[in-house]
């Protein structure tokens, strides 16, 4: 059976990653040069892929540059942060399970760790003392990348994804400066921090009231763009025997927005229509199949919003952008011009719209497509 040519729903292999060549670029620098990078998008942008690739990069150029990978979404507390973040940097650091478990006693004597291996071979680590005594003193686990890349003379990149998990932990303020304090005096360590949930990041990084504020260079990632879009996909059907022309492909690219975990499902839906060419009819098809798939999980979303926020979203599809004027408040029903900032950060929250420089967008595209033509 042929491998699907185009890949959503998982970060992308170097094979299946397209463009980002300056983004690249700026990321490999920095983790060369041992620079602290944040990086922000909505999600499914392909923040994890882009990091990903760099580190499968830096891995192959560099042996004296190690590359630590963690993601904290399931993680909930700074108990389980210290945990999670010593498995990952001791296995990371680590050729053999036998050295990661010297490594614990090594560099965390004094927090009596023990490691234990399950039957598919996953390190769980515990420490041996209580979590009050831990919290007061986490310096060994804290410093633990920097330890052992002075250690091994060597220079390590920690990348944490989902890294805006941390605002929900208890007290994340005191944590956030514990992390700060610790991590900017690292000399052999660069931290790569990112995740899904872009207004969050924004206040975590660059809030000057917030510990992090500057920490690092800032990348804000853009959508790549229709055209390398509609080369990348043109190629990939021809590297299958299939045919599509760049003017099609661009068109497909297009319709949802250059979204890039969209772009790949509808080519990717569309390529399994396709028999030897494609036409613009078998992309509407396509598209329409990923709407009517959708659809009950967009009711949901619809059903979980209050009267004025799906109204606000009414406003948003039809161009509105004085949102707090008398008619535009009456015409769609909003209530008072001071519920417009309730709404604004309520939809938000839940990830349905996104607001750069004032101007407010829908990030789903088949949702704000499916809202234009199937529920308004």
């Amino acid at each position: 059976m042929k491998r699907m040519p185009f890949i959503f729903g998982k970060s992308a292999d170097f094979k299946n990653f397209t463009d980002r060549d300056a983004e690249t670029d700026r990321l490999v620098t920095n983790f060369k040069s041992l620079i602290n990078t944040t990086i922000i998008s909505p999600r499914r942008w392909g923040k994890t892929s882009l990091v990903e690739n760099v580190t499968e990069k830096i891995r192959t150029e560099n042996n004296k540059i190690c590359v630590c990978l963690l993601d904290i979404f399931n993680v909930r507390s700074e108990e389980e942060f210290y945990e999670h973040f010593a498995k990952e940097i001791l296995k990371a650091t680590a050729s053999r399970w036998e050295e990661m478990a010297e490594n614990a006693k090594k560099f965390l004597s004094q927090l009596l760790p023990k490691i234990s291996f399950s039957p598919d071979s996953q390190a769980e680590i515990s420490f041996g003392v209580g979590w009050e005594q831990l919290k007061k003193s986490p310096d060994d686990i804290l410093n633990l990348a920097e330890t052992i890349a002075q250690a091994k003379k060597i220079s390590v990149v920690v990348c944490i994804d989902e890294f805006q998990s941390i605002g929900d932990f208890a007290d994340s303020l005191a944590f956030q400066r514990k992390l700060r304090s610790h991590w900017q005096r690292h000399h052999n360590v660069a931290y790569c921090l990112y995740g899904s949930k872009r207004h969050m990041l924004l206040d975590i990084f660059s809030n000057a009231a917030m510990p992090f504020y500057k920490f690092g260079d800032i990348m804000f990632l853009q959508k790549i763009s229709n055209k390398n879009w509609g080369e990348f996909v043109k190629k990939r059907f021809e590297e299958t025997g299939k045919k599509i022309t760049l003017a099609q492909a661009e068109y497909l690219a297009e319709f949802v927005d250059n979204h890039s975990y969209y772009v790949q499902q509808l080519a990717q839906q569309a390529w399994l229509r396709t028999k030897t060419s494609c036409t613009k009819a078998i992309i509407d098809d396509s598209l329409q199949g990923i709407k009517n798939q959708l659809s009950l999980l967009f009711v949901g979303q619809i059903e979980a919003m209050a009267t004025t926020q799906i109204n606000f979203l009414k406003a948003v599809l039809n161009g509105e952008t004085a949102f707090q004027s008398q008619g535009v408040l009456k015409r769609y029903d909003l209530g008072t011009s001071a519920n417009i900032a309730k709404i604004k950060t309520a939809l938000m929250n839940k990830e349905i719209i996104d607001i750069s420089a004032q101007k407010v967008e829908i990030l789903d595209p088949i949702f704000k497509l499916w809202l234009k033509e199937e529920y308004f």
